[in-house]
């Protein structure tokens, strides 16, 4: 067993309630691609069929940057894409990051334990609690699939069914609920022909005349999220941080210029604990909590092998090696429950 220390801590900061803050690390851990693969598969995929000659020059200038190893973030913010350019990028992620979801929704219909999440998430309802929030920023639904192989009910800013529409969180009520706060959007968000959005269940392609609502990283992201229904689910999120009794980082690399602000807030004035497990904590979370002046965290990554952990605390100056896989969701939970 780790020092026991660092249960207790994890135990404590765990008692607390957390806010749930998935990155795209909690989706890796499913397969499912990161930034690079993203990349790659958006210089092959990307239909750029009939677009206007200085199109073409900022694609062929896009396609170089990425080709030099700059990640695709930055390389997004190097270029300055038309809307129609935009349009076409947004659809070729839509594709890859669609078709890896599916895949591992079709498996977790085989696999009623595919989700440590579920787990996760009913342990926390053994509790007198009646919500839970889910802050991500990734499209992907493996946290409303984790919610459903435990008979949870989940709320995302929609109404129920297969065409649903926006709906306020007081308009759908139940016992327990789990609000899932998408700050980028989701695969299911698409804007209609009337320009409203509206939530599509079980789709395999994009509709005709229908647009995503996926915000790919770029400029195009800033704009985008000042609209509905971002500036809602984004302000909701935001009560939710401002809310908890701590916040548990999963796979999230603190890159997020919408979420981050206000976590940083109350980490820093407010001493909010703070508990991160992730494959590897990027260099954002080590500055923002390793370096910064964050008074109550608990950071877990992978160490040389998956059986390995380095756990970052609070309570101590120096970093400590565990022999035991307690990075993951998965081994985390052996921690806590």
């Amino acid at each position: 067993m780790p020092d026991l220390n660092y249960q207790k801590q994890a135990q404590e900061f765990y008692g607390k309630a957390p806010v749930i803050i998935m990155g795209s690390g909690a989706s890796a851990a499913h397969g499912m691609s990161g930034m690079g693969a993203l990349a790659k598969h958006l210089v092959a995929q990307t239909d750029v069929f009939d677009l206007s000659a200085p199109e073409l020059e900022v694609w062929e200038k896009f396609c170089q940057v990425l080709g030099d190893g700059v990640d695709l973030e930055s390389a997004l913010h190097q270029v300055a894409a038309s809307e129609e350019l935009t349009s076409r990028i947004v659809k070729a992620t839509w594709t890859l990051i669609n078709s890896e979801d599916i895949e591992i929704f079709q498996k977790s219909l085989q696999d009623n334990a595919m989700f440590p999440l579920s787990r996760l998430l009913e342990h926390m309802f053994r509790s007198s609690l009646k919500r839970i929030n889910i802050i991500t920023t990734n499209y992907d639904r493996l946290a409303e699939y984790a919610c459903d192989q435990r008979r949870i009910h989940h709320y995302t800013g929609f109404t129920h069914g297969f065409f649903r529409q926006l709906a306020a969180p007081t308009e759908i009520t139940s016992a327990r609920r789990v609000n899932i706060w998408k700050v980028h959007g989701s695969l299911d968000w698409f804007q209609t022909p009337l320009e409203d959005t509206v939530a599509l269940s079980n789709i395999q392609g994009i509709p005709n005349n229908y647009q995503p609502q996926i915000v790919t990283p770029g400029t195009q992201k800033y704009q985008k999220t000042h609209l509905e229904p971002f500036r809602s689910i984004i302000n909701n999120a935001d009560l939710a941080i401002n809310e908890a009794g701590s916040y548990l980082c999963i796979g999230y690399g603190f890159n997020d210029e919408h979420i981050q602000p206000k976590l940083m807030v109350k980490c820093l004035r407010q001493k909010t604990p703070v508990t991160i497990i992730t494959y590897a904590l990027s260099d954002s979370a080590k500055k923002l909590i390793l370096d910064g002046k964050a008074q109550n965290y608990l950071a877990i990554e992978r160490g040389e092998t998956d059986d390995q952990s380095i756990v970052y605390s609070s309570l101590d100056k120096a970093p400590i090696k565990v022999e035991m896989n307690i990075w993951s969701l998965e081994g985390y939970l052996s921690l806590i429950i």
